[in-house]
């Protein structure tokens, strides 16, 4: 088995009710994304998920240099950034790549799939 983030992107600037549009599609979409988990669970294919904040709330910390530099903002400047993930165990890219198509349809998102590289 070979863990996959399934990265979801949206709108680098949300609305009341995200990039919904309405607080019942918003609602529809939450319900629809919490039955898909609870199948990825089901399945055996759960490994971790999490929505994140907008990207406006990041904090950028480069600490190559001889003091660590704190930029507020996204690293990226860009109309969309990750709004959530899932981090999945699945056989082979057929089933990531299956699983993502769902997820994307449950999120109301785009999803990006990636292999971990095994490095740890």
């Amino acid at each position: 088995m070979t863990e996959y983030l399934l990265s979801v992107h949206g709108p680098a600037e949300r609305g009341e009710y995200g990039d919904y549009g309405t607080k019942e599609a918003m609602e529809e979409a939450f319900a629809a994304t919490d039955a898909f988990n609870d199948r990825l669970k089901a399945e055996g294919y759960w490994v971790f998920a999490g929505g994140l904040t907008e990207g406006m709330a990041a904090t950028v910390v480069d600490g190559r240099g001889d003091a660590p530099v704190i930029t507020d903002g996204p690293y990226l400047e860009s109309k969309e950034l990750i709004g959530g993930f899932w981090v999945i165990d699945a056989p082979d890219l057929d089933v990531a790549l299956r699983l993502a198509a769902d997820a994307s349809k449950a999120c109301r998102g785009t999803v990006e799939v990636r292999a971990f590289d095994g490095v740890a």
